[in-house]
């Protein structure tokens, strides 16, 4: 495979529409399949989940529904969970299978357990019936299933040999890894070289995430930030920062609209994408510009956040999607590639101190703060600013400053997690 079609399977691969939070939707779907491998009705879960998991499902709103957690979304999906649907697995839920999710819940037949020796991404699912008991697990991405038994059988292992799901149908669950072949100078190469024809599935993210955002700018929804900020929005930075504000608090409250994510995130998705598309249309790019800019955009995402991991105790919407973000900025509006990784490191200078306290509507306020400080580094870059390579954590280049980036989430911060989980389990 030549580099850029090999670019081209990487965005196809990691953009990929998402229904709801992404942690609650990877239990969701491991249940689901778990459900799918029974030939009878499912009367109780076991589900153990790494603390990363568990922090992004336990505030997070269910799509379609007014419930929150984890145990709710796992019981939801017994009752309206196709595994086909991948990461939109709630696009069935109607009233019936919440009345019946809720009464499961109540019964307390669901047990979600934290398995602490786990720090990359992981689910493992136990479903029972009267007779038969199944078990799914997910690893290290959230749709990458690499075990399914049924009654001790094993179907599935791709620890032992046998595909996974994600390499079945994408030929290696390895592939987003491949983009670490690249540089910035050949990411942004590619995006300028290559055929508009090849680029034009971008499109269904801009317009499925700009819909998402209408709906947190016209409805009363979370806390109404979107209205605050869009109240407020007296250029078009402002009215960039809103709708992907509005976006999210209406994701985050469990709207049932799906996103198209960036790196398995749908957060990252509406950061990688809004701000291009508002500013985009608004300086008067013409839309196969902007298509090119939210290809970088999610090519630097993705970038990033291979190095991050899929699930990291910083805040990937600011350090790896806003990173993003700012570069797609920068070459929509025509800068050089010395400008483009002169934003990548601004940003880091910048935002690399973010935290990520889990899911919630919270969410929505430091997406805010990401496309702010993305549109800061951006202009800083085109006016010849760069922070140099002597200010902390930065390196002498923006691929060595995003390897320190993630060297101080994976080494650096290992027990922040814990911490931030501890609190978030223990308030009064």
């Amino acid at each position: 495979m030549i580099k850029d079609d090999m670019l081209i399977e990487i965005l196809k691969d990691q953009v990929k529409p998402a229904l709801g939070c992404t942690e609650p939707a990877a239990v969701a779907l491991a249940v689901a399949r778990a459900k799918e491998l029974m030939t009878e009705q499912v009367t109780n879960l076991h589900i153990k989940v790494n603390n990363n998991i568990l922090k992004n499902g336990m505030s997070v709103g269910i799509p379609g529904t007014e419930e929150r957690g984890l145990d709710f979304a796992a019981a939801l999906a017994i009752y309206a969970g196709k595994s086909e649907y991948g990461l939109e697995v709630f696009k069935d839920v109607d009233q019936k299978s919440i009345s019946e999710a809720l009464s499961l819940v109540k019964s307390g037949r669901i047990r979600v357990e934290l398995d602490k020796s786990k720090s990359a991404l992981f689910i493992q699912v136990t479903a029972k019936g009267e007779t038969e008991i199944s078990t799914v697990i997910i690893e290290n991405a959230h749709t990458n299933i690499v075990l399914e038994s049924l009654n001790d059988e094993i179907i599935l292992d791709s620890r032992n040999g046998l595909k996974s799901v994600e390499e079945n149908s994408n030929g290696s669950s390895d592939l987003k890894l491949k983009i670490l072949d690249y540089t910035v100078r050949e990411l942004v190469d590619f995006v300028d070289k290559v055929p508009a024809e090849n680029l034009e599935f971008i499109q269904t993210g801009i317009d499925m995430n700009l819909k998402l955002a209408q709906v947190g700018l016209f409805e009363d929804l979370g806390l109404g930030m979107g209205k605050h900020y869009m109240e407020k929005a007296n250029d078009i930075d402002k009215k960039a920062k809103a709708y992907t504000v509005a976006a999210s608090e209406a994701r985050m409250t469990g709207y049932p609209l799906p996103v198209m994510s960036s790196a398995g995130s749908g957060n990252h998705g509406l950061v990688a994408i809004i701000p291009l598309s508002i500013m985009g249309s608004e300086l008067g790019y013409t839309s196969e510009k902007i298509r090119r800019a939210v290809a970088l955009s999610h090519l630097i995402t993705i970038f990033v956040k291979v190095q991050l991991g899929a699930l990291s105790p910083v805040c990937g919407c600011a350090v790896a999607a806003g990173l993003g973000c700012s570069a797609g900025i920068t070459y929509l509006k025509d800068g050089t590639v010395e400008q483009i990784e002169s934003s990548i490191v601004n940003m880091i200078a910048g935002v690399s101190g973010m935290f990520c306290d889990g899911a919630k509507i919270g969410c929505a306020y430091k997406l805010g703060i990401s496309v702010d400080a993305a549109v800061d580094a951006s202009s800083m870059a085109m006016q010849g600013m760069r922070f140099p390579a002597d200010n902390g954590i930065l390196g002498g280049s923006a691929e060595k400053s995003i390897e320190n980036l993630a060297r101080v989430s994976t080494e650096g911060m290992s027990n922040t997690d814990p911490v931030i989980l501890d609190i978030m389990m223990n308030k009064c």
